[in-house]
């Protein structure tokens, strides 16, 4: 019986070990991080940058789709993860179904707009949905707006700057205000007499950029981040060991990394991921 009580918690302890695998086009997916440390502050990160693709907008469509399941094909097997989160609206609208259908063993949480608390929220019945162009094109987003704000006029506005600015604006720590102000613009509806109040951030680079929307927006209206519901949906998914909380890491314990596909990065972004706690192995890859 001690036998088997010990066999039992190295295998639930092997299980908390496990990582967290967090997985975007660039850095936009460190607010997702962010919010997901707090909820988990024992986990093991790891921070896939698939920046050999960016920007994904770039793509075609069928072959972003054979891009990242190849690329999913090597990352599972190697870094063994808990749960992967796909924090990339434009990803998740194009594939995260696909990833489940190949990976059925393993549990993906994907990054959708929030056009459901969006529409539960307005009161003017006017709700922006800011994204890239993918997001706003996919089906996927016009069913949500379908399902859940039929009784809503939802604007839906394309930005080809905003994720590049805000790469930029965290690795600078400047941006052209009147670049923000002229993407945002669209978003911005009167009718009726009634002005648009909530704005979905459909993309996890723009909460970088928040703050500047704020300054250059031309009313205030209610930014939906849905980075913290993300964390939450990965917290809730994983299994009853791997929720569990596990001890902490002794000195020498395997740290939370950065990997690039490039298998670089420079000194800009490697002070950035140093900047959220993340380790950037020389040489990374996948």
């Amino acid at each position: 019986m001690i036998e088997q009580r010990k066999a039992a918690e190295s295998a639930a302890a092997g299980s908390c070990s496990r990582p967290v695998l967090m997985f975007d086009s660039g850095i936009g997916g460190l607010t997702v991080l962010r919010e997901a440390r707090v909820l988990m502050p024992d986990r093991r990160f790891v921070y896939i940058v698939d920046d050999a693709a960016f920007p994904y907008g770039a793509w075609d469509e069928p072959a972003l789709r054979a891009h990242i399941l190849s690329l999913f094909g090597a990352l599972l097997p190697r870094y063994r993860p808990a749960i992967s989160v796909i924090a990339c609206n434009t990803a998740s609208t194009l594939v995260i179904d696909a990833l489940r259908e190949a990976f059925p063993g393993h549990s993906f949480v994907g990054t959708v707009p929030a056009i459901k608390p969006a529409a539960e929220r307005t009161r003017s019945g006017l709700v922006s949905v800011l994204a890239t162009p993918g997001t706003v094109k996919r089906q996927y987003t016009r069913d949500l707006i379908e399902t859940w704000a039929r009784k809503c006029h939802v604007r839906l506005v394309g930005s080809d700057k905003l994720a590049s600015l805000a790469e930029t604006y965290m690795r600078d720590g400047f941006v052209d205000e009147t670049v923000v102000r002229a993407e945002i613009a669209p978003c911005f509806l009167e009718r009726d007499g009634a002005r648009t109040d909530i704005v979905v951030l459909a993309c996890t680079h723009y909460p970088f950029l928040v703050n500047r929307m704020r300054k250059t927006a031309p009313w205030p209206v209610d930014w939906i981040d849905p980075a913290e519901a993300i964390a939450r949906r990965a917290l809730s998914l994983l299994s009853g060991s791997d929720r569990a909380r596990p001890p902490v890491q002794p000195r020498g314990a395997e740290p939370d990394v950065a990997v690039f596909t490039t298998g670089k990065a420079d000194f800009a972004t490697r002070r950035l991921m140093q900047g959220f706690g993340l380790t950037v192995p020389e040489m990374a890859g996948t």
